[in-house]
């Protein structure tokens, strides 16, 4: 019978390498005694069917399991973890902000996990299987997988800061508006990444607090050192966020720098023109007895007189160093 709701399966030999398992296999059971990967894509009907009805799981980690949003977190159940994490999605046409979730149920025997969306970080660990260097226990998986979802978290969180430096030296030669919707774009990166980052530091150091036998002191060290690299990584997404909160507010006060030289040099020259316009709506009005309205040389001595008084407002602009 087809099972198209199996992603990867695997019996591991505990030595790196291991047996492809398919939907065959888990309509007879899973091997005994034998550490056993089974991947699921929860969306499935099959896949769900089996968590709920065959997987002889508790009602809280199958619900775990299926549910449709999830922040990264792990939780002790007995002697087995329930643990949720997030991964960038790398896949083509994707925002990496845009993170894909796993969700997993790991024993001494077996490991669960469930996905809606591809993540690569899986795969990285069947091809591990695939070359014989893939986990050798339970707590091997679970530092491998988070080992690779860091990995693959790397270039992602490195871009992000190139992105950022290349604002600040757009910023230092030029202050258009377009930069406004580069940094508000980063910006929500950052958020978004920090987002899931920053709970999944908390999962990691609660994994690594988890009183279950079969995770090794080894095991232990190699989730601290995945540990220390997340809190770089968000430390990275911290010092990103503030530079770019310094280069928007560094944008915004040259923005408005530019408009309030333009707007000063409105005022002046509306101050220049201001008794100009006096005189010219003075001299304009229609009646009689006007000044100099026969006289062939009126033009000329009044456009003289307005040259003279826009001198003279100009000189005591300057004498005031209103420019």
């Amino acid at each position: 019978m087809g099972f198209s709701g199996l992603v990867y399966g695997y019996s591991l030999d505990g030595k790196g390498g291991g047996r492809v398992l398919s939907g065959d296999d888990l309509d007879k059971g899973l091997p005994e005694n034998q550490l056993t990967w089974l991947h699921f894509d929860y969306t499935d009907a099959d896949t769900r069917h089996w968590i709920t009805e065959k997987s002889q799981l508790s009602d809280v980690v199958i619900d775990a399991l299926l549910t449709e949003e999830s922040r990264p977190r792990t939780t002790q159940v007995n002697e087995g973890l329930l643990i949720a994490l997030r991964g960038v999605n790398l896949s083509p046409d994707s925002n990496p902000e845009d993170m894909v979730g796993i969700r997993i149920w790991i024993d001494e025997k077996r490991i669960i996990s469930t996905r809606r969306r591809r993540m690569l970080s899986a795969k990285d660990i069947v091809d591990a299987i695939e070359a014989g260097t893939g986990p050798t226990s339970t707590g091997d998986f679970l530092a491998m997988l988070s080992s690779t979802l860091m990995v693959r978290m790397q270039d992602t969180i490195n871009d992000t800061e190139d992105y950022v430096d290349s604002i600040e030296e757009e910023l230092l030669s030029s202050s258009s508006y377009d930069l406004r919707n580069k940094i508000s774009a980063v910006r929500r990166v950052v958020i978004s990444l920090r987002r899931y980052l920053a709970p999944q530091r908390d999962a990691l150091l609660q994994m690594n607090n988890t009183k279950v036998t079969w995770l090794t002191e080894g095991d232990r060290q190699n989730l601290r050192e995945v540990t220390d690299t997340l809190i770089r990584y968000i430390e990275d997404l911290d010092s990103a966020r503030d530079r770019a909160a310094v280069a928007q507010e560094e944008l915004s006060n040259r923005l408005a720098e530019q408009m309030n030289n333009r707007m000063y040099l409105l005022s002046i020259v509306a101050a220049v023109f201001l008794p100009l316009g006096f005189l010219t709506g003075l001299l304009g009005i229609n009646v009689g007895g006007m000044p100099g309205a026969e006289n062939p040389w009126a033009f000329w001595i009044v456009s003289g007189f307005m040259t003279i008084t826009v001198a003279i407002q100009l000189w005591l602009f300057k004498r005031k160093n209103w420019f």
